[in-house]
């Protein structure tokens, strides 16, 4: 008898149609009736299984689906609301950092090449778009008379032309000036004008190749005057400008190397230069130079202005310069 339920109960479970979710309480009804029919006595090892009817019919609904979807949505649109405003504080922070850092490496920059110019040789153009000057490579104090004891030495002669003069104590930075294209300075006044100016040429000599740090040498040449303090300078043979150029819809700042000339202030056009800062403000980044002649102290004042994506910095440095020839 136990058998013959057991068998019926198993071959009706395998044609129940499993109900949906709603329908749950059916399948306990037939099963119920089948047991009714005599499984009062069956074993208890024999007993059917339910669990295997329950099974397939746990889930989600469709409206469960899509509530939890929309709160899901909604709850990541809150929490993007409380990120994404550290992380653009984050960005625009990095990207103030990146415009002050480059600033200041360009006026560093500026400003070590500045305190070694020629004394009066600083001038600005194109309306304090740029800055021009002679880079200083050593100096020191030429003989200005013979020693007293024996009245030997080669003193410096601005009467007439001379090609030598004995270095008191030496050139300290000898092994950096380059023979033949290097060039002496004495008395530089002005950087404009035909007299005592280093860019005209009239103050101006190449330094010779026989020459060492004791004594320098150099073709005939007649200084204009002599210095106060028997100072002379050598100089590059090129000259050195600072300049904001338009590069499309951005403005660069870049330095500049060419041949001295008077006739020209500026670089030339044919001359490229090398970038040291982007992303400039033309109307608001200028250079301005006070000679101040009658301290002898000349005072350079660079303002940079960078702008990027929104964010806007300025910068302001001046520089002193020491005009004393």
């Amino acid at each position: 008898m136990n058998k013959h339920i057991h068998r019926q109960l198993n071959q009706q479970a395998n044609f129940i149609e499993y109900p949906p979710v709603g329908a749950q309480r059916a399948v306990p009804l037939l099963v119920q009736s089948v047991l009714e029919q005599g499984t009062a006595r069956c074993a208890p090892t024999e007993r059917f299984d339910y669990r295997r009817l329950w099974s397939s019919v746990s889930g989600f609904t469709l409206v469960e689906l899509v509530v939890t979807i929309v709160i899901i949505g909604i709850l990541s649109s809150l929490g993007g609301m409380f990120i994404s405003q550290p992380i653009e504080g984050y960005i625009d922070l990095e990207r103030r950092t990146e415009l002050v850092d480059q600033a200041e490496m360009a006026l560093r920059r500026m400003q070590r090449d500045i305190r070694a110019a020629l004394p009066n040789s600083v001038r600005t153009f194109d309306g304090g778009k740029g800055i021009e000057f002679l880079h200083v490579v050593d100096g020191g104090r030429y003989r200005r008379s013979v020693d007293g004891s024996d009245g030997s030495g080669d003193v410096l002669d601005f009467t007439t032309t001379d090609t030598s003069f004995d270095v008191l104590g030496g050139l300290q930075h000898f092994l950096d000036v380059d023979a033949d294209q290097d060039q002496i300075v004495i008395y530089n006044l002005t950087n404009t004008g035909s007299l005592a100016n280093a860019y005209i040429g009239d103050n101006r000599v190449t330094v010779s190749s026989t020459s060492s740090s004791d004594i320098i040498r150099f073709s005939d040449k007649q200084f204009p005057y002599a210095s106060p303090y028997n100072r002379f300078f050598i100089v590059d043979d090129n000259a050195v400008s600072y300049k904001i150029v338009s590069n499309g819809s951005d403005y660069e700042l870049r330095r500049y190397t060419y041949p001295i000339e008077d006739s020209v202030v500026g670089p030339p056009a044919d001359v490229s230069g090398d970038l040291v800062a982007t992303h400039l403000n033309a109307a608001t980044s200028t250079f301005d130079y006070d000679s101040a002649t009658t301290s002898r102290s000349g005072l350079v004042t660079m303002q940079l202005t960078l702008e990027n994506d929104g964010e806007r910095i300025t910068l302001l440095h001046q520089v002193h310069v020491d005009n004393a020839p």
